[in-house]
């Protein structure tokens, strides 16, 4: 499946001054580990792909010495494979299972530059804050894969013209021709429910049927607790579960900022803080922080006290929710699919590295989503179907006066009022 971030990689690649080792973040199945090596089959003469926590053998080779020089002789016998600079792309996987690989990478920044190392891992994120991990700071350059946005889908799906027509239509603020618009309107209410997780994609791109991906989808749920369980003390593994669970009930409420109190009773920020960091730096959830004035620079007025999360990936929301898959490709009213749409947005923004925040006054409104765009601040409101009309999205454009406002729904293209009307199938485009 084609993928954004081929071309960042492409650029790492081409960097010839100072390249560093690069570390890839992402989720449990994302597809890290095959676009790494889809990106060294087609960019370099070969490829030498080592499984930091298959090959105990090779991790155990990195608890001595760990020059570079001794490692790539080593690496060439244990692959039985020619190390080449320039040449050769090498591919640590699973590098959070091997603390001193992960350190290895600094000498390869300072001593040996010239190879071209790559390395990635499911619980990287968690790994790297363990206390006992002497990460390489300023010797990696760090990229993160999140699942298919719904550009990336309709690539999958044999849309790509379709999605050339969505960008063209953002660009100038024009309404898509009404057919058009009406297939971008089912093709994305499709995404709801098969959500960005590559397997999930090619499944359905194979077969065009949704009601085969909840099996899927369970599968990577499991392997999220396993993880749980693998990367946690036992202690913190309920808690971190028990947030994880929570999330559906936390985005049907009316107040959509995470309460302790939904995953326990008396629950606090002391006892589950902890566990949603864990989620967060696992990558499967998304933290939506809120701020109390929305004003260059939006993040210094950050609330440490507020957030919403969300999960990373709409599909499994949608699943881990049980709403019915003819609720959502019907388009009938249903309450839950506002945060549906929510979940949706969030996730567009992120893989686009838009960080989240949300802004709410004293009692009186609160707005979905701000951005901010060097010194522009954007005002983001969502909304599930056609019918738009809101005061939030007014009380903050008065308070603030924004460069502009988006306002997200099923209705077409256009703009009124400093309000630009975006649907939600063009929400990779901001």
């Amino acid at each position: 499946m084609r993928r954004k971030i081929e071309k960042r990689l492409l650029d790492w690649k081409e960097h010839t001054e100072n390249r560093l080792p690069l570390l890839l973040y992402g989720a449990r199945q994302v597809g890290k580990t095959y676009i790494l090596n889809k990106f060294g089959e087609q960019n370099y003469r070969n490829t030498v792909y080592i499984n930091l926590e298959v090959n105990q053998a090779v991790a155990r080779y990195f608890s001595d010495d760990i020059t570079p020089e001794r490692l790539i002789r080593f690496l060439e016998a244990a692959a039985n494979d020619v190390i080449l600079p320039g040449e050769t792309l090498i591919i640590f996987d699973e590098i959070q299972s091997c603390e001193r690989a992960l350190t290895s990478l600094k000498y390869f920044a300072e001593n040996a530059p010239e190879y071209h190392i790559a390395a990635a891992g499911s619980l990287l994120g968690v790994a790297v804050n363990r206390e006992r991990y002497s990460f390489p700071v300023g010797k990696v350059e760090s990229l993160t894969l999140y699942p298919l946005d719904f550009e990336e889908f309709l690539w999958a799906v044999g849309e790509s013209r379709l999605a050339e027509e969505i960008r063209n239509c953002y660009e100038n603020l024009e309404p898509m021709p009404e057919a058009l618009h009406q297939k971008a309107i089912e093709l994305e209410r499709c995404y709801l429910i098969v959500g960005g997780m590559p397997a999930c994609v090619q499944a359905y791109s194979k077969n065009g049927k949704t009601v085969l991906v909840p099996d899927i989808q369970n599968e990577i749920v499991r392997n999220y607790v396993s993880d749980m369980s693998k990367y946690a003390e036992p202690s913190e593994t309920v808690k971190i579960r028990a947030c994880y669970d929570s999330i559906p009930a936390q985005l049907a409420k009316e107040n959509k900022k995470f309460q302790y109190k939904v995953v326990q009773k008396g629950g606090s920020s002391t006892l589950f803080g902890g566990s949603i960091d864990w989620l967060v730096q696992a990558g499967v959830v998304l933290k939506c922080r809120k701020i109390n004035h929305s004003v260059n620079p939006i993040a210094v007025y950050e609330d440490l006290s507020a957030f919403k999360l969300y999960l990373s990936d709409v599909g499994l929301l949608t699943m881990r929710s049980g709403l019915p898959q003819q609720t959502i490709l019907s388009g009938d009213s249903n309450l839950f699919m506002g945060s549906v749409a929510e979940n949706y947005i969030a996730q567009a923004l992120t893989a686009n590295n838009n960080p989240l925040f949300y802004w709410a006054s004293e009692h009186t409104a609160e707005l979905d989503f701000v951005l901010q765009k060097e010194t522009d601040i954007i005002g983001i409101e969502v909304k599930k179907g056609i019918k738009t009309r809101s005061k939030s999205l007014n009380v903050f454009a008065q308070k603030y006066n924004p460069a502009y406002s988006i306002r997200f729904s099923e209705k077409n293209f256009g703009v009124e009022n400093n309000v630009r009307f975006i649907p939600h199938y063009a929400a990779f485009c901001v």
